[in-house]
């Protein structure tokens, strides 16, 4: 009886232990995404066209400091994501004829000036960062499927609605190098 119980227990122990292994990730393994100021939205630490590996410390380091509404992303799309939406918008370059800037994409209203409305104080005009919960930390990347047709559809608008043609055009990320990828 008493080996019974401590057999039973030892499995049981275990058990608790795989589970809680699978639901607690190390930070250093969960992080997918990196807060960027002034903001706070988050950048894809998952995406090696995103955030290539540094040869140094052998992580992801996001290609830009920053997302203001003058940073220049030097691959585009870029991904910035408010948690508190579905999806992370697709940010572009806005082409210097049109004002310049930085310019993202909605799925409801296409392509608008970066940051959106409610990033500013609405008296000042100053940054007003987004609130992040303390478990920004486990959030999981976006999924390839939700992209497959996401980054087209704002590789598309963007070129529609900036006259972003040819060469241009084609250096644009697709869904599957912003995943990382490898062409078929």
């Amino acid at each position: 009886m008493f080996k019974e119980r401590k057999s039973l227990t030892l499995a049981f122990t275990l058990i608790v232990l795989c589970i809680l292994g699978l639901l607690i990730v190390s930070p250093s393994g969960a992080v997918n995404w990196q807060i960027m100021p002034p903001y706070n939205v988050l950048w894809p630490l998952w995406s090696p066209a995103l955030s290539p590996v540094n040869a140094i410390t052998g992580l992801p380091t996001p290609l830009v400091s920053s997302i203001t509404k003058n940073t220049v992303l030097p691959t585009q799309p870029g991904l910035a994501w408010d948690p508190a939406q579905a999806t992370p918008w697709a940010i572009y370059n806005t082409p210097v004829a049109f004002g310049g800037g930085l310019t993202y994409f909605d799925q409801v209203y296409g392509m608008n000036p970066w940051p959106p409305s409610y990033m500013l104080n609405p008296a000042t005009g100053a940054p007003s960062p987004i609130s992040l919960l303390s478990t920004w930390t486990l959030l999981l990347p976006t999924s390839l499927g939700h992209l497959e047709y996401y980054i087209p559809l704002a590789n598309a608008t963007y070129a529609l609605s900036y006259g972003v043609t040819g060469p241009d055009f084609l250096n644009l990320l697709t869904a599957a190098q912003i995943w990382g990828l490898p062409p078929i």
